[in-house]
Parts: C-alpha cells; sequence; structure tokens
C-alpha cells in the first residue's frame, strides 16, 4: 500500500489529516527454532513486508485502534489511563502502551492509530511482534522517550509475554527492531550479542510457502514445550551450572541423560540443545558460502521440530515432504512457532516457478488447502517514513 493511500484512509476513519507513519516488518529464521527462551542462538532477517501504522496525537486521553486487515472490528478505543485486554487483534499494540506505563512513562494525552500489515496473519512470520514493534516506535517518537532499538524489542517481547500471555522469546521482536537489508544476524538470545551475516545466496531465493493452515499460539502447546524445556533444564542444573539449556553443547546433554527420566522431557531438551547447536553450524557454512550444507541442516531442524520437539503438525509435515521431493530445493523446514503456518525454502531461482506448483498440487491434494508462497527479500528494521 502507498503512504499516500494509507494516509488518505487515516483521513477517512479518523476525520483529520497529518498522520505520522511508521513501518516495522515481519522476520523469517533461516535456522534456530524454538531456541531464543531457551537461551540460545538465532539466526534470523527482515523481511520488506511488515505493518505500517499512520497514526496522530489527540488532545484528550482516548486511545482509538482501527486494522485494515481487521476491518470487521471497526475502531477499538480504551482510555490511556486504563488499559484492559479485549481478547482481539489490539491486545498486541495495548500490550505495549501498558508496558511503557509500567515503566513509570506517563503518557499525557491519547492517539489514533491506523494500521496495514502485508504480513500473513497466521502464518509465522510474527505479524504480532511487527505490530508490537511499530507501535513501540511511534509511542517512543511521540513522546519522545528515547528508548534505542534494542530496548524498542525488549518493551514489545514484554507486551506479549506480560499482556497478550505468549511466553515468545526475543527474537521476532529483535529481528523486527534490528533488521539490516541484505543481512541476517546471528543472536545470542541469552546476552542479546548480535553480528550482522550478509545474505549473498548466488542464484537462490527464500520461499516461504504458506500452509493456509494457520496456528493459534496462545494458551496453545507452545507455553506448554517451554514448561517442558524448563523442567528438564532444572533436572540438568543437578549436574551442570547452568541458566538455559542452550548453554550445553550435544555432549554435555548426553553425559547428563539420566537425569532425565521422562523421555519426552529428554526430546525437548535434545531438540533446543542441537538446534543451538545446528544454527551455530549453519551460520559458519553459509559464510563459507556451502550452501548445500546450510540445505541439508534445514532438512534436520525440520526433522528435530518433528520428532523431538513434536510442533510441526500434518500440514506443515505434508509441505515440508512435498518441498523435499522437488528439484532445486536446497533445504527446507518449517518456521515460527509450529502447529500450522509456514515453511522456508531455499530454492534454486531456475526451479522457483516449478516448485511453487508441484509442492502446492501435492499439498493441496493431501490437505484440501490451497497455499500460498512469497518469494521474500530481506529488508531493514523498524523506521518512521
Amino acid at each position: 500500500m502507498e503512504i499516500n493511500e494509507l494516509r488518505a484512509k487515516f483521513k477517512k476513519i479518523f476525520g483529520r489529516e497529518g498522520a505520522a507513519v511508521f513501518f516495522a516488518p515481519g522476520r523469517a529464521n533461516l535456522i534456530g527454532e524454538h531456541t531464543d527462551y531457551n537461551g540460545g542462538h538465532v539466526f534470523p532477517c527482515a523481511l520488506t513486508f511488515g505493518t505500517y501504522l499512520a497514526a496522530s496525537k489527540r488532545q484528550d486521553g482516548k486511545i482509538n485502534f482501527y486494522s485494515l486487515n481487521f476491518e470487521d472490528d471497526g475502531i477499538i478505543s480504551a482510555d490511556i489511563s486504563e488499559i484492559k485486554k479485549g481478547g482481539n487483534w489490539a491486545d498486541y499494540p495495548k500490550g505495549v502502551v501498558a508496558m511503557f506505563k509500567e515503566d513509570g512513562h506517563i503518557l499525557n494525552c491519547g492517539f489514533d492509530a491506523l494500521y496495514y500489515g502485508d504480513v500473513p496473519n497466521g502464518a509465522g512470520l510474527s505479524s504480532s511482534a511487527s505490530i508490537e514493534v511499530v507501535t513501540a516506535a511511534m509511542i517512543n517518537d511521540f513522546y519522545n522517550l528515547g528508548y534505542n532499538l534494542i530496548e524498542l524489542a525488549k518493551i514489545s517481547q514484554r507486551a506479549e509475554n506480560g499482556f497478550v500471555g505468549m511466553n515468545c522469546g526475543i527474537m521476532d521482536q529483535f529481528a523486527s527492531a534490528m533488521g539490516k537489508k541484505d543481512n541476517a544476524m546471528l543472536l545470542d538470545c541469552n546476552t542479546l550479542e548480535y553480528s550482522y551475516c550478509p545474505i549473498a545466496l548466488q542464484g537462490v531465493s527464500i520461499l516461504i510457502a504458506n500452509t493456509n493452515n494457520n496456528h493459534k499460539l496462545t494458551g496453545s502447546e507452545y507455553n506448554t514445550r517451554r514448561s517442558q524445556c524448563e523442567e528438564a533444564l532444572k533436572l540438568l542444573q543437578s549436574k551442570y551450572k547452568v541458566n538455559y539449556l542452550c548453554e550445553l553443547k550435544p555432549a554435555d546433554l548426553e553425559k547428563g541423560k539420566d537425569l532425565i527420566s521422562d523421555e519426552v522431557l529428554y526430546r525437548r531438551a535434545r531438540h533446543a540443545v542441537e538446534e543451538n547447536a545446528r544454527t551455530l553450524e549453519a551460520v559458519a557454512l553459509l559464510k563459507k558460502g556451502d550452501i548445500a550444507a546450510f540445505g541439508k541442516l534445514m532438512d534436520a531442524s525440520h526433522e528435530s521440530l518433528k520428532n523431538n520437539y513434536e510442533v510441526t503438525g500434518k500440514a506443515l509435515d505434508t509441505m515440508a515432504d512435498a518441498l523435499h521431493k522437488c528439484e532445486g530445493v536446497i533445504g527446507a523446514r518449517m518456521m515460527g512457532g509450529g502447529f500450522g503456518g509456514c515453511c522456508i525454502a531455499l530454492v534454486k531461482n531456475e526451479f522457483l516457478e516449478e516448485v511453487q506448483n508441484k509442492a502446492g498440487a501435492e499439498y493441496e491434494a493431501e490437505m484440501g488447502i490451497k497455499p500460498s508462497f512469497y518469494v521474500a527479500q530481506i529488508g531493514s528494521g523498524a523506521k518512521k517514513i
């Protein structure tokens, strides 16, 4: 959507001009899934699609939210002095407002906010994080709070954890805030140390395959997985002085296997520890230009998410299997929280159309759902336009 068109819609909905426009991207994680809240490494990149926000201050204490993606909800209003959950999409920006207030900031007036996202909702590309981060960027600007981008990522994560009730790690918000064009970032979710890695996928593209079998993570198995990892960690801490599972190497976990009598808990820990090791190896391979070996680690990541972490489900497994059968696919795996959403694949450019046709047809025949495909470009992080 053109920026002028967004401003025109703002005027139509709220009856006034002069809206400022902000943007925060969605993200794709190349490898490193369910490692973030286990203190491990992830390797995401920001995308060129995300959430746009046109907003303007008000003279009173009212805040109004409107989304062009959820127009049936109309204007959702609240008083800036009393933020309450409403059980809808507006809980994400409301949560950000609540966290700034929790930090002691006095927001002396309300605002009108119009959102438009071209991130597919429920696809695992972090539409929720991009909503949070773009809201944080707007509030930071409007009220001159002086937060840097990393601090905006942290406050956005707190909003999702503490207000929405989704115990996500920091990766999604960090990638949305800190993305860099044509680079992925290796992020240590324990220390928040990060480095950018130029992505030179010569002759290869990132293909996002949306199963259109949307996931809903809040109140789902996602929080269960996190608690299972915490249980496994407590058992291992009797042998190892660590704060997170991903501080362990695979050999450490193997030596401490007898400490975890519950086979399910062990498999959860095994995924986190081995996925962290895969992520570090994958980045090293990509820096050397070994795309083929990188792709094999993506495949191994999916198998672990399927068998050890059990967060794939029929839709994601069907799509991943279909992609793996196609010529030109270097590697493919599920991406995001799981239980629906997207797969990500590295595909040789000359096979892009053929892969979409073949994998799409096989998936639709099996699932009865038509998938969507996006050739993703790597973009920059949150900004005021």
